[in-house]
């Protein structure tokens, strides 16, 4: 191991990033120390929280810092160093991506089984992305069976697993919005009772054509418009369970909607806004009941998987103007 590649954030962008945002740096591979591990990585994921990273702006999670690597969920061997319960050759979970070779602290890492399925599935359905979607929907919102989902964003790594997940718990009707017509097809195939494509017009409309005995939970992955029309379909003690916001990542203005925000009183909405991170407690009732369905053959899940990490950058802008199917992973 002589020479380690990271992507370092080069500036801020101003509305929508650009190539020029990113900078390819050699950098040498780090020396563990006590307790440390180092990983070479075989998978990163980008997610479009990172968009709100990039900003210098409070939040939930500190800023990218400039002139640094960016970070997020990474998968690979342990190839240096060791700490309690991981060892050389182990296969690890962990935080550092956009860099091929890591060094964390042991005790940061999450050792997982290569033989469970493919180690990218665990930056996917069995990694945050699934539990994002089962805490979300199950929790969050508190779907019952019986009841219509909405999931907005259907098409994407979360929105996908939400609709699945919503049948496999007794959803009564489950509706997708998606970005093309392949997309669209794919949420039936996936057993999404219906699916428009939201280019095609208002989508007030084609959700009141999807659902139109109302909507009970919506699960909302893009903002905007898609919330403002799921609060008009909504029904009394409606809710809605708020992942991300992705129509207004790259916006340098304030959104023009939901206008219709007065509606949440009659109804007695609930819209609350979460994080994966608060859901730890949920993991291992996640993990036990997904497997089980993966096994059974009962949840299917796509990945869109970009080759090098000097192509990380291209993925990420991928992932924003909606190129990806499920899950946008970068393979090292």
């Amino acid at each position: 191991m002589t020479s380690n590649r990271e992507i370092h954030l080069a500036s801020r962008p101003q509305g929508w990033p650009t190539a020029d945002n990113f900078r390819l740096v050699e950098t040498e591979v780090p020396t563990p120390g006590p307790g440390q591990i180092v990983v070479r990585n075989q998978f990163m994921s980008v997610d479009p929280y990172m968009r709100g990273r990039m900003n210098d702006v409070k939040s939930y999670v500190p800023p990218f810092a400039l002139d640094e690597p960016l970070d997020g969920g990474a998968v690979g061997e342990v190839v240096a160093g060791g700490a309690d319960g991981i060892s050389v050759g182990d296969t690890v979970l962990h935080g550092l991506g956009w860099r091929e070779y890591a060094l964390l602290d042991g005790r940061s890492a999450r050792r997982v089984d290569p033989d469970v399925g493919p180690v990218s599935a665990y930056l996917s359905v069995l990694g945050m992305t699934g539990l994002t979607a089962y805490a979300g929907l199950l929790d969050v919102a508190a779907m019952r069976p019986g009841e219509t989902v909405f999931v907005s964003g259907a098409a994407g790594a979360v929105g996908s697993m939400v609709g699945q997940i919503a049948k496999l718990r007794g959803a009564g009707r489950v509706v997708g919005s998606a970005g093309s017509p392949a997309k669209v097809a794919r949420l039936t195939e996936l057993g999404f009772d219906a699916a428009f494509d939201y280019h095609d017009g208002p989508v007030r409309d084609a959700l009141k054509a999807a659902a139109p005995d109302g909507v009970d939970v919506y699960f909302d992955n893009v903002g905007g418009e898609h919330l403002e029309a799921a609060i008009g379909a909504m029904n009394l003690h409606g809710r809605a369970a708020i992942c991300g916001m992705i129509a207004q990542y790259n916006s340098a203005e304030p959104p023009a909607a939901p206008r219709n925000l007065a509606l949440v009183i009659g109804k007695r909405l609930t819209l609350r806004g979460f994080l994966v991170g608060d859901h730890g407690d949920l993991r291992e009732q996640f993990v036990t009941e997904v497997a089980g369905w993966l096994r059974e053959g009962r949840l299917s899940y796509d990945e869109t998987i970009v080759d090098g990490l000097d192509n990380a950058p291209d993925a990420f802008l991928g992932l924003l103007r909606g190129e990806n199917l499920g899950k946008m992973l970068v393979r090292l």
